[in-house]
């Protein structure tokens, strides 16, 4: 499969992209979750906001079979974990490249694991930077590059094995507000343009609507699900978005929902 595909291969038979049936995570004797349910919709940008603590990471961690849980069932696409492509760009960037490898060959790195010839990696990694137009000089080294271009660099990186589902924790934490906002455009251009299915954690608020076609509002520990918020907006959503009814409004009505439940 190639690059060329990615736009066919989001027509997934199955309606939900996330399924989660009774999830259970403990700690120890500190529960986390507890009989936890979720179902997402194809073809969305969802975000997940809540306290401090109350398990966001540990959430799509586990939906991303990256850390086990305690009971429950998960499924992607309706396949179990192990039977589905994952993309996952991690809240640490600079951790999570290899810096003995170029720019170009991190991106590559996925296919490389997975044995795919030298031509066909070359052919995909050139295909995925000129799809996104990147300008950067993929030879030199990750350290030499910005934050923000790191970040870019990760998300080619998870992108580049034609993932049916992108995970995304904190993407945008470790960023200045500049770069924010750069790497902000460029993750709304690449879900426009691919249509994968995207599943992101934000601590700011303001990310967690303007980005996201369904907010999950979560609670304090034992973690519950509130409420699933949806954000309508015309995309390609711009600075205009952020004063908009709409997104005041939803925006609105998130916060008064997280100071409810940081009352209780």
């Amino acid at each position: 499969m190639t690059l060329d595909s990615i736009t066919e291969q989001r027509i997934a038979p199955h309606e939900h992209f996330v399924s989660v049936q009774g999830l259970c995570k403990s700690f120890g004797d500190s529960i986390l979750y507890d009989d936890f349910n979720l179902d997402l919709t194809n073809n969305q940008l969802v975000s997940v906001f809540g306290p401090n603590g109350c398990g966001k990471s540990t959430l799509i961690n586990m939906i991303s079979g990256l850390i086990p849980f305690n009971g429950g069932e998960i499924r992607i696409h309706g396949k179990p974990i192990r039977r589905a492509r994952i993309g996952y760009v991690f809240q640490n960037y600079r951790d999570a490249m290899l810096p003995w490898l170029s720019a170009y060959e991190n991106i590559a790195y996925p296919l490389r694991v997975k044995g795919v010839s030298d031509k066909e990696c070359r052919d995909r990694v050139e295909r995925l930077i000129s799809t996104f137009n990147i300008q950067l000089d993929l030879k030199r080294y990750p350290y030499s590059f910005s934050g923000g271009q790191q970040q870019l660099i990760s998300i080619m990186r998870a992108l580049v094995a034609d993932p049916e589902v992108l995970f995304l924790d904190e993407p945008f934490s470790a960023l200045d507000f500049e770069t924010t906002l750069f790497v902000r455009d460029k993750l709304q251009e690449i879900f426009m343009t691919t249509k994968i299915p995207m599943f992101m954690v934000v601590h700011n608020l303001e990310e967690a609507v303007f980005l996201a076609d369904t907010i999950l509002l979560l609670s304090k520990r034992p973690t519950r699900l509130v409420e699933m918020v949806l954000f309508t907006a015309p995309r390609p959503r711009t600075f205009e978005t952020l004063s908009s009814a709409e997104f005041i409004e939803v925006s609105r009505y998130c916060l008064e929902i997280f100071r409810q439940e940081m009352r209780k």
